[in-house]
């Protein structure tokens, strides 16, 4: 159907206006608010948990007096987070997916002059319909290869963003020479967005597999029930591994700005929230 991001951009505008571009928004932007709590709110869960069970240490009021965590164990806080944060995505990702697909089904059909009825008209139009014909458990359709892309995301998510911010505090804390060790507080905010943005272009790319056969499953008409082995396999014998990547350009550039934002605004919001109390 497109040869590609500008292509589908172009005959997107052309067949439904610059209204086309936002198809499916109502879903993504409830899903990335409760997305980024869930991420945020199990990573300091998944840092607890660590410290705890993992190094047996007892928790303080004063986190500055606690020992930094190693990378290796941010990391792994992050992949809990991603627990939480696939269990409040998938049923969302999938009114996304079916609103999106449809649309695009409907502008091949007019291209080889068939007929494509619109199934869905809207959000509930889809929760109707999932509810009625599957029940609760059709909003998971996918549920398994989101967890795998949650939890590896999430643990590239948050360890590529610490690794930077650490790189940059070491690298300040060698030319500077300060009498106490720097923290992240000392970062401006732009080592901070570019950490952030390093950190979700990671967590697309290394996960982007799992995405594309996540969508896949969710887009699949009601009782077409294909495992993943079989849509990998498909996907592999029809493209190869390109297959497996289509979309990640366009992906990564959208995750680079949206990442650093995240981080940016949790940062500041941290920073104000410890100096008031």
């Amino acid at each position: 159907m497109f040869e590609g991001p500008l292509d589908c951009l172009r005959k997107t505008i052309q067949r439904e206006g610059f209204y086309g571009l936002y198809r499916g928004l109502s879903s993504p932007l409830v899903g990335a608010m409760l997305e980024n709590s869930a991420l945020f709110v199990g990573y300091a869960q998944g840092q607890k948990l660590i410290r705890r069970f993992l190094r047996r240490e007892h928790e303080s009021e004063n986190k500055e007096l606690l020992p930094e965590l190693t990378l290796p164990e941010l990391c792994l806080a992050g992949g809990f987070s991603g627990i939480a944060a696939a269990f409040v995505l998938t049923p969302i990702e999938l009114i996304k997916c079916k609103l999106q697909v449809q649309e695009a089904r409907i502008y091949e059909s007019t291209i080889s002059n068939e007929s494509h009825p619109r199934r869905f008209k809207g959000p509930l139009s889809i929760v109707s319909h999932t509810l009625k014909h599957e029940g609760l458990v059709g909003f998971y359709r996918g549920n398994l290869p989101t967890l795998f892309r949650e939890i590896g995301g999430g643990a590239a998510w948050f360890g590529a963003y610490e690794a930077t911010c650490r790189w940059f505090i070491a690298r300040k804390q060698k030319h500077e020479r300060p009498s106490e060790p720097l923290t992240k507080s000392s970062l401006g905010a732009g080592q901070l967005m570019l950490a952030g943005a390093l950190g979700g272009m990671s967590y697309n790319f290394i996960l982007f597999p799992a995405d594309v056969i996540k969508s896949q499953m969710q887009t699949e008409v009601h009782g077409s029930n294909r495992s993943i082995v079989q849509i990998s396999r498909e996907l592999y014998v029809a493209e190869g591994i390109r297959g497996f990547y289509r979309g990640c350009g366009i992906t990564m550039a959208k995750s680079a700005p949206t990442s650093a934002i995240i981080f940016f605004t949790h940062e500041t919001l941290t920073r104000y929230f410890t100096s008031a109390y």
